[in-house]
């Protein structure tokens, strides 16, 4: 995403600052504005930077606990912000370690929610479902077993818009270890969240929809082949081979992964492309979208076709890995979108365009 500005002083901010560094104002993100805001007249009134007021008052969650940087309004539900109030079960933090761990998962959680709220996607609470919406609530668990090395008794996942994280996800050399066991080339908290909701938006948007769910079939597969057998097989090494229709090996397994993988890939390549239009990065070696050379002014990735996404994509991520490479690190984006990737990917867009409520 791009950079935000600090309204009383102008400097620009990374997206989980709450003081800015230079004027020492007191800042908090509004959604409603997509800006921050900061605290005035004697720490009283939330404004601007035209110094306009707001009745809004800081997430429940800061109040209580100091994790969440984010404003409301005043009669929001249990006065949590528009992503806290989606979380059902929240970390025991007797343990000294679990309070960092879940400030790690909650500001990965509100860089979701910052790019769904920008795509206009439904996001009903479990309080607001309905036959026909699927609300989204979020469980996070400890599992100190897991840190150690220990067999894992909390498994990640998704079950009728109720998403369980363990937040040992959050601990570095777990989620690495975990990486390297899995043969992932690319494992994050903030991935994790973007694949199961995925998963999420699969059943609230896709499974309740006959002439998209067709459309689906036709280029994923057929998701109701037995999901445990498909997984069993993916683990024991009987899964199909990785080829190039398929964002990660991962995604092989069965039709719901090969969603909710291509999924968490729309959303990063969106958030990547914001976040190098925030910053006035303009890289044409490759062509732009239309591959011409030039790059759309007013391109905006959060409303963009899959084939502009993934036009932008070539040589912004080219970019990237040569950074990384010139620090020694492995590449930042190890993928490759194959034209079969792109077919996920536009099915993905379009499916999202079509349920834009703002």
């Amino acid at each position: 995403m791009r950079p935000f500005a600090c309204p009383n002083c102008l400097r620009l901010n990374h997206f989980e600052v709450r003081v800015c560094p230079d004027c020492a104002a007191t800042l908090g993100y509004d959604p409603a504005i997509d800006r921050f805001r900061h605290l005035a007249d004697e720490g009283t009134t939330w404004k601007d930077r035209n110094d306009d007021p707001a009745h809004l008052v800081v997430c429940a969650n800061n109040n209580d606990f100091g994790i969440c940087n984010w404003l409301t309004t005043r009669d929001a539900p249990g006065g949590m912000c528009r992503a806290c109030r989606h979380n059902r079960t929240i970390p025991d933090l007797a343990d000294p370690a679990v309070p960092a761990l879940w400030g790690k998962v909650e500001e990965a959680k509100r860089r979701l929610f910052h790019t769904l709220i920008r795509l206009g996607l439904p996001l009903e609470t479990k309080a607001e479902e309905t036959p026909t919406a699927q609300g989204l609530a979020f469980d996070f668990l400890y599992d100190p077993a897991a840190v150690q090395g220990g067999a894992k008794k909390i498994v990640t996942g998704h079950d009728e818009g109720l998403i369980t994280l363990d937040v040992a996800e959050a601990d570095d050399a777990h989620r690495e270890r975990v990486r390297l066991d899995m043969g992932e080339p690319y494992r994050t908290l903030l991935g994790h969240f973007r694949h199961e909701v995925g998963h999420h938006f699969w059943s609230r948007l896709v499974a309740i929809d006959e002439p998209r769910l067709e459309a689906f079939r036709a280029l994923f597969g057929d998701e109701r082949a037995d999901y445990g057998e498909a997984l069993a097989a993916h683990y024991s090494g009987g899964a199909q081979p990785w080829t190039e229709d398929f964002v990660s090996a991962y995604a092989t397994s069965h039709p719901w992964e090969d969603f909710a993988e291509t999924f968490a890939h729309y959303l990063h390549i969106v958030d990547v492309l914001a976040t190098a239009r925030g910053f006035d990065l303009s890289l044409t070696a490759f062509g732009g979208s239309d591959g011409d050379g030039q790059v759309a002014v007013e391109f905006d990735p959060y409303r963009a076709d899959a084939q502009a996404l993934a036009a932008e994509m070539a040589p912004v991520s080219f970019a990237m890995n040569a950074v990384n490479r010139a620090m020694g690190q492995a590449d930042l984006y190890p993928f490759h979108l194959s034209d079969a990737i792109v077919a996920k990917l536009a099915f993905i867009q379009q499916t999202a365009a079509a349920a834009r409520v703002s």
